[in-house]
């Protein structure tokens, strides 16, 4: 029994120690769009802040977020000519045509990218719908949301102002 205990404690600890965490360097990955299958590299957003969203069809918080994130990414890519802000979310859909239906029903400006394998997922550590991450110009992670509700985009922007107005 205390040996399978301690090999659980040290899994977790395992699993633990490459979740993605505040203060870590975002992991890098290269994704297709949801809507073409062009990949799509995160480093292509060097430099900027970015919100990082994974997400699914199913996900009744997602149809309350991606309006608000889609009039968040407008706003700040109109004030001051673009203060370099992008949102990016990641589509966990095994089915493609459910993240496309999903769009459909909730358009959105944004990059939509697509992880069927749930790979990415894995990497950050999504373990709630939806999970973004805000990611800072140097590739660092600030935050780390779980869930969504419409009072979140005030914590949010918030935090993505703060994160624009740094150097």
């Amino acid at each position: 029994m205390k040996k399978i205990i301690a090999t659980l404690a040290l899994a977790t600890f395992a699993f633990t120690a490459n979740a993605t965490e505040v203060g870590q360097p975002a992991p890098q990955f290269t994704l297709p769009t949801l809507k073409t299958d062009s990949p799509i590299a995160l480093k292509q957003f060097a430099g900027k802040v970015v919100y990082l969203d994974f997400w699914a069809s199913w996900c009744a918080p997602c149809k309350t977020s991606f309006p608000l994130l889609n009039k968040l990414q407008a706003k700040l890519k109109t004030e001051a000519q673009n203060q370099g802000f992008e949102v990016v979310a990641v589509n966990l859909d095994e089915d493609k045509a459910l993240g496309e239906k999903f769009l459909q029903e909730v358009p959105v400006d944004f990059t939509v990218l697509r992880d069927e394998k749930g790979e990415w997922a894995d990497k950050y550590v999504v373990e709630s719908m939806p999970t973004s991450f805000i990611i800072d110009k140097n590739g660092v992670v600030q935050k780390i949301h779980h869930g969504f509700s419409s009072d979140d985009i005030k914590e949010l922007e918030a935090k993505i102002t703060e994160l624009l107005a740094k150097k």
